[in-house]
């Protein structure tokens, strides 16, 4: 009995300690119910909870630091809308004196201005047009035929890529390189009237390089590819492209090299377009990053057009243009990629 009651003692402390330590004074009956509510819905309001300077990213406990973080990230997002909200109610209540809207910042319209943009009507830009390599195809004198080749012992997925350019570009062949040089491939596309000698590298089994060779005087352009997607890749396409010469858009080259770029480019294709195939090459320009797509159109009424993508989708980069056929060694380059570090280049542009 002693025992019993000597064990007893004990337990009957501990249940009384928790309950006597949170109790402070309350007049009402019904404070204990509150006392349990309270620690919940203090921490809730993390903005006013913690000073001005405090950073979320000061929490420790990383279950805690989430719920805060998507609490302040929910916040925000309706003081965004609310802002929106009463901006258009004020608009609305001004009617045709509201304020011009106000355009966002991006890196393309804070683009420092370069000197080399080109203007269409200049004389000098029209003289060096007329005399340049491209000249004999815009002049209609020459009709282009390309070869296009690989790396030695190219992966399936190169090939595959180098098959679905050959459809893309008209009167395009294919040729596997068989371990020769560049320096004794050119000679022999000038002997057999090639006009364009596109050479697609690879690393790794995935296309990651193509040389653009315009034959026979040049210039020769040096990309990196990327985002490469073939035609079984791309979801909702549309069926293979037929044997009609697309039509040709050209975005954004405004400078005397992006100017040259999109002459190279041009000169892929014929002249004369054949519309009745509602075929369209893009080649836009954004940010140095070239992307190509290549699309089927129709019109569905007098304001509506569908398109449907045929692939395959690839984007250029451009490292270097080198003045006349390919010379690794001895070739005069005309423009090389040059790497920036500081945040004013990076509005600077070259195409």
């Amino acid at each position: 009995e002693e025992r019993a009651v000597r064990l007893d003692k004990p337990t009957k402390k501990k249940t009384k300690k928790p309950k006597k330590q949170p109790k402070p004074p309350h007049e009402n009956g019904n404070d204990s119910m509150i006392e349990k509510t309270e620690p919940e819905h203090v921490d809730a309001p993390a903005e006013f909870s913690f000073p001005p300077t405090f950073s979320v990213s000061e929490i420790k406990n990383k279950q805690r630091r989430h719920l805060m973080f998507m609490k302040l990230k929910q916040e925000k997002r309706k003081q965004k809308v609310a802002m929106k909200k009463k901006k258009k109610k004020e608009r609305d209540a001004l009617g045709d004196k509201a304020p011009p809207k106000e355009v966002p910042k991006t890196i393309e319209n804070q683009r420092v201005y370069d000197e080399t943009t080109v203007n269409p009507e200049d004389e000098e830009v029209a003289f060096d047009e007329g005399t340049d390599e491209f000249s004999a195809y815009f002049n209609r004198l020459t009709n282009p035929k390309v070869l296009i080749t690989t790396s030695d012992r190219p992966r399936g997925r190169t090939v595959r890529f180098c098959n679905q350019l050959a459809t893309v570009i008209p009167d395009a062949h294919v040729y596997y390189r068989r371990g020769l040089a560049l320096k004794k491939v050119i000679p022999q596309c000038i002997a057999r009237g090639f006009t364009y000698l596109m050479v697609i590298n690879e690393d790794r089994k995935v296309p990651n390089g193509m040389v653009l060779c315009h034959l026979p005087d040049g210039p020769t352009a040096h990309f990196k590819v990327s985002s490469v997607r073939l035609r079984k890749e791309m979801k909702r396409r549309g069926k293979d492209p037929t044997e009609h010469s697309p039509e040709v858009i050209l975005n954004n080259f405004t400078t005397r090299l992006g100017h040259s770029m999109g002459r190279l480019f041009a000169a892929l294709f014929p002249h004369d377009p054949q519309f009745v195939g509602r075929q369209v090459a893009t080649f836009h320009n954004q940010r140095d990053f070239i992307f190509f797509r290549f699309h089927r159109y129709i019109f569905k009424n007098e304001k509506r057009v569908g398109i449907q993508e045929l692939g395959p989708r690839f984007t250029l980069k451009l490292r270097s243009l080198q003045k006349g056929t390919f010379d690794s060694k001895f070739g005069e380059y005309e423009w090389v990629l040059k790497r920036h570090e500081n945040d004013v280049c990076r509005r600077r542009f070259n195409l």
